[in-house]
């Protein structure tokens, strides 16, 4: 029997070897048992190009920073949507097996209950007992009733919103009634004459600091609402951006492409999508149409402009606190730009309120969503890669030596709970409340911040019958109710040139990955009538 078991451990004790060599090799402090802080900052509905070092024209300084300082991958993917990013990032499991398969709505079935399950644990469950603490602000939205709030599922500290978002104002509770605003484990009033995303950042700050001047390593999850709409931006900011945008989405697109380019961050073989089939020229709208158009863009750009000011404020905390050089931080986006409200966008709100205020309640629109997720075509939602693909930053002076360099390997949400279990040397939890656990999905990104290939199987894909498996350059995707397309991503990452006709074997391969895949995680065919 032992003669007969060695052969299957070497395989085992090969990877443990790699990944010791790797830790080593990337933050050697790790050893010592000086392990790093951990940051994971997660925008919401950002477009893959909105960052000045993803190629966008807002203002950015302090992402681009960290941008310069640490490391950019290119081909970072999550889940399309809100919740279940919201769940895949926490558990490091796909979200149906995590219990979050739509929203936070009960669909009558365990993959679609619409709150985390006892068959999986978050990053600060499973990093609380290895020491660490575990610290959360802003939106959660993986479990809204009492009982599945983040003090519930390992956190020590939390300030935000259980509910969801759509909220900048005080006064825009009047219009978003089932918002609510709770620290750690009791609900509060959000305070007068402030900013969502100021008063996230000033909690996670505190926070920060206070673990800082303890002896503990910790872990804050910072998760703003910005720049999801409604349209809200304070005054100063989107003065800024008054009149950036009366030349329009066409040349902002070909702007930031060029731009893309020119950073090395994307292939010259990809050529520009085209502009959607929905969205029009903007030579064909009038004058009004126009102005109004760039004022919409021009509020969206003072929300990710405010959202980079939080940024700086909290790594300014940081290293104020001599925590900076041995604290990850990740920057990433839930999903792509929201194409919600189609063309020109929606507007609600309390009549007559200027928009941009707390009383308004607009959309960007589905033209400049277009804009936002430049080089690629469709929207958050979507499997298609506008709707997955994230910019995504990693910035650790003491253990990320590849400073301003693009990893071009692909990458997915469901990465980021192993990489925290390798860095934290914390061990993933068997059980919860006796339930056993179910294995992780993910691959630990941190051989890619060695320059180390990544042990990368295939990434799946499913929003509202929208489904989607990469394997290597290939990539299956179709939206619902339709046939499958298949696209080289190497040769063609904005999808542009469907090859399933010309690889039939491939689309049989794929599928069948896809259909096990689905089964074994709970995905069910869309819609799911609430039971």
């Amino acid at each position: 029997m032992r003669r007969s078991s060695l052969p299957s451990l070497l395989p085992v004790c090969g990877m443990i070897l790699v990944t010791l060599v790797v830790i080593l090799k990337v933050a050697p402090a790790a050893m010592a048992n000086d392990r790093p802080n951990i940051v994971i900052i997660l925008a919401d509905d950002l477009g893959y190009s909105d960052l000045g070092c993803f190629g966008g024209e807002i203002e950015t300084p302090n992402l681009d920073r960290l941008a310069a300082d640490g490391l950019r991958f290119s081909q970072f993917t999550n889940t399309a949507r809100c919740c279940p990013t919201r769940a895949t990032l926490l558990t490091g499991l796909y979200q149906h097996q995590a219990g979050v398969g739509h929203m936070v709505g009960d669909r009558g079935l365990p993959s679609y209950q619409g709150y985390l399950n006892n068959r999986c644990v978050t990053i600060a469950e499973a990093l609380r007992p290895a020491g660490y603490a575990t610290l959360m602000a802003g939106k959660w939205h993986v479990g809204s009733a009492p009982g599945r709030w983040p003090l519930d599922r390992g956190f020590d500290r939390y300030y935000g919103t259980p509910s969801g978002g759509g909220v900048y104002f005080k006064d825009t509770l009047q219009i978003r009634t089932e918002v609510f605003f709770v620290e750690d484990d009791r609900r509060v009033e959000f305070p007068d004459n402030s900013y969502v995303t100021d008063v996230f950042t000033d909690h996670a700050i505190r926070f920060a600091q206070d673990a800082a001047a303890s002896d503990r390593p910790f872990f804050l999850y910072l998760a703003h609402i910005a720049p999801h709409w409604p349209l809200q931006a304070l005054p100063e900011d989107i003065a800024k951006y008054e009149g950036r945008y009366d030349l329009g989405w066409d040349a902002v697109r070909e702007a930031r492409y060029q731009r893309q380019l020119d950073m090395g961050l994307i292939d010259p073989q990809w050529p520009l999508s085209p502009r959607d089939p929905e969205a029009a020229p903007w030579t064909d709208l009038s004058d009004d149409e126009r102005a109004e158009r760039a004022r919409r863009m021009a509020i969206y750009a003072a929300q990710v402009d405010r959202l980079d000011q939080s940024v700086g404020r909290l790594v300014t905390a940081l290293r104020e606190a001599d925590a900076l050089d041995n604290t990850l931080i990740l920057f990433l986006s839930d999903n792509g730009c929201s194409a919600e409200g189609g063309p020109g966008g929606f507007s609600r709100g309390e009549p007559g309120a200027p928009i941009g205020t707390g009383l308004s309640y607009a959309s960007a629109g589905l033209e400049w969503a277009n804009a936002c997720d430049t080089p690629f075509r469709k929207f958050k939602m979507s499997t298609h890669e506008g709707g997955i693909a994230t910019p995504f930053i990693a910035h650790w002076p003491r253990g990320i030596g590849r400073k301003g360099q693009i990893e071009h390997q692909p990458g997915h949400i469901i990465d980021l709970m192993p990489t925290c279990l390798a860095l934290a040397q914390a061990a993933y939890p068997g059980a919860r409340n006796g339930t056993p656990t179910l294995p992780l999905e993910g691959r630990s990104l941190v051989p890619g911040f060695a320059g180390e290939p990544i042990d990368r199987g295939p990434i799946f894909w499913e929003h509202q019958g929208n489904r989607a498996v990469r394997l290597g350059d290939w990539k299956l995707v179709a939206p619902h109710g339709r046939p499958w397309e298949l696209y080289n991503l190497a040769l063609d990452r904005t999808e542009l040139n469907n090859l399933a006709d010309e690889h039939p074997e491939t689309v049989v391969e794929l599928s069948a990955l896809y259909d096990s895949w689905a089964e074994r995680c709970g995905v069910a065919p869309w819609p799911i009538a609430s039971q």
